[in-house]
């Protein structure tokens, strides 16, 4: 069921997508965020969420954390704390987006699930675990780990193949589009009882080699040479939890979703 009324803490394109669509089923969205929005269409507060909030927050029902990682190792952490704090009670339902980069200390190519535990190797993967920890203590947030993120602007790895950029064709990637993020969101706000933890990521992990292979044919132009081997082979996830959840992906391969993109292109 559709939230009362839900707050968007973060309001990128993720969060933007999500507040649309829970206003479309009815319900009422608050969005938070530091920079002025001329564009949001229901109330919006102006804040930092670094620091304590000085006025309080409305009653809500739920809660959505759309947070990149910040400048400083405590930045999510507290930031949560923060929201906590100032909201008048605990909602029933907190949806906390981190991401699969908590897991990017694995190298044996075996595919993870969501029993196994994190393993930050850097800076910002560890400050997204403490996030999940922070939330999980303070909302018993339900945790969404999307894999690497594409879609309509978000063309990185199109611009490189165009440009002919060397690339590590041996790297493990997984992707998810950003359609299915939303609705991954969408269902763990509405759904009746959500999984604690979930990782969203499309059904065919590929090499990046794969991809970009892909990409240059649907391009027309030849496929980036390779790179010298990186440092991080890259990680293989299994998804069996969110296609569980949303039963069909929209773009349930990098196939679909960057095969839309390029046909749009042209």
């Amino acid at each position: 069921m559709t939230p009362r009324r839900t707050l968007l803490v973060g309001s990128g394109r993720i969060g933007t997508r999500v507040a649309s669509a829970l206003s479309a089923s009815g319900g009422e969205v608050v969005t938070l965020r530091r920079s002025p929005a001329a564009e949001a269409a229901g109330p919006h507060i102006q804040a930092d969420v670094a620091r304590p909030l000085e006025v309080p927050l409305p009653d809500v029902d739920a809660v959505v954390f759309t947070l990149p990682p910040g400048e400083t190792p405590d930045f999510l952490p507290d930031a949560v704390a923060n929201i906590a704090r100032a909201l008048p009670a605990t909602p029933r339902r907190c949806v906390f987006v981190s991401s699969t980069r908590v897991l990017e200390g694995y190298t044996d190519g075996r595919p993870l699930t969501e029993q196994d535990a994190p393993r930050p190797r850097g800076e910002r993967a560890q400050q997204l675990v403490d996030g999940e920890a922070r939330a999980a203590e303070l909302f018993d947030a339900t945790i969404l780990r999307p894999a690497g993120i594409y879609g309509p602007g978000r063309d990185r790895l199109i611009r490189q193949v165009l440009a002919g950029t060397p690339v590590d064709h041996d790297r493990r990637t997984n992707r998810i589009h950003e359609t299915d993020v939303v609705r991954a969101i969408v269902a763990l706000v509405t759904a009746d009882d959500p999984p604690r933890l979930i990782h969203a990521t499309d059904t065919q992990p590929a090499t990046l080699g794969e991809v970009v292979s892909f990409l240059a044919a649907r391009l027309g132009v030849p496929v980036p040479p390779r790179s010298e081997r990186g440092e991080r082979a890259g990680t293989v996830l299994a998804g069996d939890r969110l296609h569980a959840l949303l039963e069909t992906l929209t773009y349930p391969t990098f196939r679909d979703g960057y095969g839309e993109i390029v046909a749009a292109m042209r």
